[in-house]
């Protein structure tokens, strides 16, 4: 059998085989793809919560039959998980950090995301991953699940490099361990989020708690004086 293969776009590779005319979808396509589901899938899961939402649902939001959805996501455990992983990598490149700027400032604009994002808790996945960690199904089977407990341990991590870099430039001095600060850090904004959530943003006080989060933080990282103006 002779098999010819011609890259027409970066959409499809066209295969001939015994008179057969072929498309294959590239790889480039299927990824450029997948990250639209993923989108489409993320606002379903804003909307609706993980309990109220079906895989039908994310299909009729991607415009996308069963078939095709199937061949990228499992089930609705696997989108959901996938989702989670693209709403995590904002915060983790955020806290890759750089030769050329001041940590500090990286880290206070950091934190007025989150006031935004808290403020706004309506709006984003806090209800769907509520609801997903409380299920039946998460709290039988948690080994099912290894992306939660990395997703924590990752962040923890960059941001305790971020830190230790700091101290490293001179620009910090850590008055606790790295890795307790950046926990601490993340125990903090996730309660916050959940509280906002049950309770509004104008009964938690959002911004005078991040306020308080921001002053606690400047006596245990300690900031070169530069780095504050």
């Amino acid at each position: 059998m002779i098999v010819v293969i011609i890259k027409a776009t970066t959409m499809y590779s066209f295969y001939f085989s015994r008179g057969d005319f072929m498309p294959k979808v590239s790889e480039v396509y299927k990824e450029e793809k997948k990250k639209e589901l993923i989108q489409a899938a993320k606002k379903v899961f804003i909307r609706n919560g993980y309990v109220q939402t079906s895989m039908q649902d994310i299909m009729n939001e991607a415009g996308i039959s069963r078939g095709a959805m199937y061949s990228y996501f499992d089930n609705l455990d696997h989108v959901f998980m996938e989702v989670l992983k693209e709403d995590d990598q904002r915060d983790m490149q955020f806290f890759k950090a750089s030769d050329h700027e001041l940590l500090w400032p990286q880290l206070k604009h950091w934190l007025g995301m989150q006031q935004e994002i808290i403020e706004n808790i309506h709006a984003s996945l806090l209800q769907a991953k509520a609801e997903f960690f409380l299920s039946s199904r998460y709290a039988k089977h948690a080994e099912d699940f290894p992306y939660l407990s990395q997703r924590y341990n990752e962040m923890a991590k960059s941001i305790e490099a971020v830190l230790n870099q700091g101290e490293y430039d001179k620009e910090f001095q850590l008055q606790q361990p790295a890795g307790s600060i950046a926990k601490y850090i993340i125990s903090f904004i996730n309660g916050l989020m959940l509280d906002t959530f049950q309770l509004g943003h104008e009964q938690t006080k959002v911004k005078e708690q991040l306020a308080i989060l921001l002053f606690s933080l400047e006596n245990i990282i300690c900031p070169h004086p530069a780095a504050k103006e």
